[in-house]
C-alpha cells in the first residue's frame, strides 16, 4: 500500500469533482475547489473520519470492498479504479469476463435523473442507484463481492423478503425473466465462475428456479413494463419501466416513471422526500 501516493490520488479526483457532478446541491459559497471531504463520505456510504484519514496518509489498508465504494463516489474511469486499488495494495477486480464498472457517462446519466434508476450487470447484480431508486428499494449495492446476494434474481429465489415489493400476481412473470436472463449470461460467458456458481446455488436451494431452468426458455426483459410497487411507507405505485442497454459491457440502466397527475405520480414525488429525510446514514468503517 503506498499512503502517500494514495492519499494524493484521492485528493485531486476529490478536487476534480464539482458536487452537481454526482448529483449534490452545490452550497452558494465554498472556499475549496471541488468536493468536501464528508461529501465523498456520504456518496461511499462510509465514515468522515475514515475517509479523512485515507486522504492524509493515515488510514488503514481500505479494503476491495471501500476501493470499489470510492471508486463509485468519485466517478473513476475503469483506468483511474485499477489505480486506485494498486495504490491501496489490492488486486484490481477482473475486467475480462465482464464489466462490473460503470462509466463516468453513465454515472453522470445516473445522477441526473429525477425518478428511480440503477444500472445492472448480466447477473442481476445492481452496481450503481440514484437517490431515489435507494427510497424505492432500498440499498441494492450494499452487499459484499464474492456474495451472491449481489444479485438480485439470487434473492428473488431464495429470499421470500425480496418478492414483497411486488404483489403476488406478478411473481411468476418475474422468475421467468430472472431465469431467462441468467440463462443469457450463462450462454455469453460459458466459462464465468461467477455464473456457474450462481446457477449451481439456484439449482440446489430453490426448485421453482431449477424447474424453470430445464425449460430453457430465454424471452427476457425485467419483469412486467408496468410494474407494481408496493412500498410499505408511501403505497402501491404503478411505474413504467425502461430500458437502456450498454452492449459493451453487458449493462442494463433501468428507470422507473409513473404517468404524470396520477397517484401514483403523487406517491413517487412523497418517496423523494421520504429518501431525503432518511437518505444514506454513513456506515462506520471497521
Amino acid at each position: 500500500m503506498d499512503r502517500e501516493r494514495l492519499a494524493d490520488f484521492l485528493r485531486r479526483r476529490r478536487e476534480a469533482l464539482q458536487p452537481e457532478d454526482v448529483g449534490l446541491v452545490a452550497a452558494a459559497r465554498r472556499r475549496t475547489p471541488g468536493l468536501r471531504r464528508e461529501e465523498v463520505a456520504l456518496l461511499a456510504s462510509m465514515s468522515s473520519d475514515y475517509y479523512t484519514r485515507l486522504e492524509q496518509a493515515r488510514g488503514p489498508q481500505p479494503s476491495p470492498q471501500m476501493l470499489g465504494a470510492i471508486t463509485r463516489a468519485l466517478h473513476l474511469s475503469l483506468t483511474e479504479r485499477d489505480h486506485l486499488y494498486r495504490l491501496g495494495g489490492q488486486t484490481p477486480p477482473a475486467s475480462d469476463v465482464r464489466s462490473d464498472h460503470v462509466s463516468p457517462g453513465v454515472r453522470r446519466v445516473l445522477d441526473r435523473i429525477d425518478t428511480p434508476a440503477m444500472v445492472l450487470n448480466d447477473l442481476g447484480e445492481v452496481l450503481a442507484q440514484n437517490a431515489q431508486a435507494v427510497a424505492l428499494l432500498g440499498d441494492e449495492t450494499r452487499f459484499a463481492d464474492g456474495d451472491l446476494a449481489r444479485s438480485r434474481v439470487y434473492r428473488w429465489f431464495t429470499d421470500a423478503t425480496a418478492r414483497r415489493i411486488h404483489p403476488p400476481e406478478e411473481h411468476e412473470e418475474y422468475s421467468r425473466s430472472y431465469t431467462a436472463m441468467l440463462h443469457l449470461a450463462a450462454g455469453r460467458h460459458p466459462d464465468d465462475p461467477r455464473t456457474r456458481a450462481m446457477v449451481d446455488g439456484l439449482r440446489a436451494a430453490s426448485p421453482e428456479f431449477a424447474a424453470l431452468w430445464a425449460g430453457h426458455d430465454v424471452t427476457w426483459r425485467p419483469g412486467p413494463e408496468r410494474k407494481t410497487f408496493l412500498h410499505p411507507e408511501v403505497g402501491a405505485m404503478q411505474l413504467d419501466c425502461e430500458q437502456l442497454t450498454a452492449p459493451r459491457d453487458g449493462q442494463l440502466l433501468l428507470v422507473y416513471t409513473a404517468t404524470p397527475g396520477t397517484d401514483s405520480a403523487e406517491r413517487l414525488r412523497l418517496l423523494e422526500v421520504v429518501g431525503h429525510q432518511r437518505f444514506a446514514d454513513p456506515v462506520q468503517a471497521d
